[in-house]
């Protein structure tokens, strides 16, 4: 949570406006609520000393760098600064040899100056160098790193040829994720995380991989950062909010406690998201909140209406985003008209749910039982987190959502499973070791917006996200309601074959127990598959080989003092190359077995 300078200020940022910024985040109580990162994007730097490979800031932009000697220049003054308030400092900067705005900003005054060595300013070659000067000797506490260096600065280009740029083959291919080179990639990530480790032993740090979705970061980008981009940039739109949201909302399995989904910074204050749409922003800053997103304002605090305050110092849904056990919002409804998510709290007595309208016409929805994972019949409180109103149901009650309103409850109630939880319930709890995924596969769910910077003069707006066909919570890798042999289940997880999912068993439940088979709308129709679960190490069950039109096969496992219970599903014969899409239905973690239905 914290503060960022992009939206506000894309490269024309300042040490004025960063520290009016700061000043605001303490002074109207935000700080206290959270809101403690305080974060300079792109047009900070003036150039690589070719000396000794120093980076030099900006001083006219950023006076209190002006520190002279041999350092040259210096950011310590400045995080000095904010540590003094009570914030934390955060930078900004690519992973390859030049920035973005290099490529994107040619027309900003903050660009780097000087020779095509001077003016490379990315960690390319300098991984080691950069982060222990930011981090040892200027005081940073989180790091944002683009990726326009290995995408962007193409042999042959106008743009290198023009701007007189070393050129670089792109590692990340923006159109085509079969020619990004996800190794090469990941391994670049992989290098400043060694070097973040090496320089904050303490893990007191932040590292936000903002590689837009691409290069498969989903698969790898919990295992390097704290939080990964799952999109381009977000613009001050409507279809953009829809498409950066789609991006993180339907993956909830890969993400959890220290490392998170990112569809980009906050838009409020903008556009379609300024207190003339405080409909449009309170749906936003819900939405996010909801998916666990990182909640970064951008917008110029110094200069912000009150409305847009109350907005996004929204304390009940800080708190919800906030949420210790880390599980992200599941979507329980989906469609194209408005969706409900879903988020499991604290130890999981309570939920909080969202109704979400995506569209310009008023919604009907009618919220069920069964979507918060509730008994039928017996009463469920919700109270409003923007209304502070009380409302008691049972069974389902119906809704009209305004166009583009989201309404959000903190919903008490019975639940459908009192001695334990249901995995779908849980997201943070799981981790997706493997998920069985072939080939990495664009997601052709996400929104497509008209594309921001080309409008249509492409051929269409495409998805970017490689996430298709990844484990899926309460719902198949590839979005049909989860079935086996024509039985459905509103719970479980979604998986392909040769799939492995790790559970934290913290609250040492003793079973598993579970349905399984190959999905009904599985594209591989003959292969056999099966499905095993582990302790620690040591299986504990199995179930006979199936195939699709086999009935569900309960499968139960002795989970008594496992701390990670492992959910593996293995094609019975090798070789295949089409997954088979298998599902663990109704799978959950239980105290005991008699009162688990």
């Amino acid at each position: 949570m914290g503060w960022n300078s992009w939206n506000a200020f894309r490269t024309e940022v300042d040490e004025d406006k960063v520290m009016g910024a700061a000043r605001v985040l303490v002074d109207s109580g935000l700080a206290k609520l959270g809101y403690n990162h305080v974060n300079v994007d792109d047009g900070w730097w003036l150039k690589r000393r070719q000396s000794d490979g120093r980076l030099q800031i900006r001083t006219g932009i950023f006076p209190s760098a002006a520190t002279g000697g041999a350092a040259g220049t210096s950011f310590k003054p400045f995080t000095d600064k904010l540590h003094a308030m009570g914030l934390k400092a955060g930078l900004y900067t690519d992973i390859g040899r030049n920035a973005c705005s290099q490529a994107y900003d040619l027309h900003s005054p903050n660009l780097p100056q000087g020779t095509t060595a001077e003016r490379e300013v990315g960690l390319e070659g300098h991984v080691e160098q950069d982060i222990n000067l930011y981090f040892k000797e200027w005081g940073f506490d989180y790091i944002k790193i683009d990726a326009c260096g290995l995408a962007d600065f193409v042999p042959g280009s106008k743009l290198v040829k023009d701007q007189d740029y070393r050129a670089l083959a792109p590692l990340i291919d923006r159109s085509a994720i079969n020619r990004t080179d996800i190794g090469a990639v990941r391994s670049r990530y992989e290098a400043v995380s060694t070097a973040l480790k090496a320089a904050r032993p303490n893990n007191d740090y932040i590292l936000s991989i903002c590689a837009w979705g691409m290069a498969n970061v989903r698969s790898w980008g919990k295992d390097v950062g704290n939080s990964w981009r799952t999109s381009s940039d977000i613009t001050p739109s409507w279809t953009s909010m829809l498409h950066n949201f789609d991006s993180a909302a339907k993956r909830p399995l890969y993400a959890g406690p220290g490392h998170w989904n990112d569809p980009d910074i906050l838009h409020i204050g903008h556009e379609e998201f300024d207190a003339e749409h405080l409909v449009e922003a309170r749906s936003h800053f819900t939405l996010w909140a909801m998916i666990n997103a990182p909640l970064l304002v951008s917008y110029d605090l110094r200069n912000g209406p009150a409305s847009l305050l109350g907005v996004v110092g929204n304390a009940e849904l800080i708190r919800i985003n906030q949420d210790q056990s880390g599980h992200q919002g599941v979507v329980t409804y989906d469609s194209d008209d408005a969706q409900i998510i879903v988020k499991t709290l604290g130890d999981g007595s309570r939920k909080a749910v969202a109704l979400f309208n995506r569209s310009a016409s008023p919604a009907p929805v009618i919220l069920q039982a069964r979507h918060l994972k509730l008994a039928d019949g017996v009463a469920i409180v919700l109270k409003d987190l923007w209304s502070k109103k009380m409302l008691t149901f049972s069974g389902e009650h119906a809704f009209t959502l305004a166009p583009h309103e989201t309404l959000v409850f903190e919903a008490t109630g019975k639940r459908q499973l009192e001695n334990g939880f249901y995995l779908s319930e849980i997201p943070g709890a799981v981790n997706v070791a493997v998920d069985g995924t072939r080939q990495a596969e664009l997601d052709p769910t996400i929104h497509r917006m008209i594309d921001p910077w080309s409008g249509t003069r492409s051929s269409g707006s495409r998805a970017q996200y490689a996430g298709w066909g990844g484990a899926q919570a309460d719902a198949t890798p590839y979005g049909q309601t989860l079935q086996i042999a024509g039985q459905a289940f509103d719970s479980g997880i979604g998986v392909l074959s040769n799939s492995r999912l790790q559970v934290i068993n913290a609250s040492a439940h003793a079973w598993l127990m579970a349905a399984v088979g190959v999905d009904d709308s599985s594209a591989n129709t003959g292969q056999a598959v099966r499905f095993y679960v582990y302790g620690d190490g040591r299986l504990l069950a199995e179930s006979s080989p199936v195939t699709l039109g086999s009935k569900a096969t309960p499968i139960t496992a002795n989970i008594k003092g496992s701390k990670i219970v492992e959910l593996v599903v293995r094609d019975a014969k090798s070789g295949t190359t089409l997954p088979v899409v298998a599902t663990w239905g109704d799978v959950r973690l239980v105290a005991d077995t008699a009162a688990s239905d």
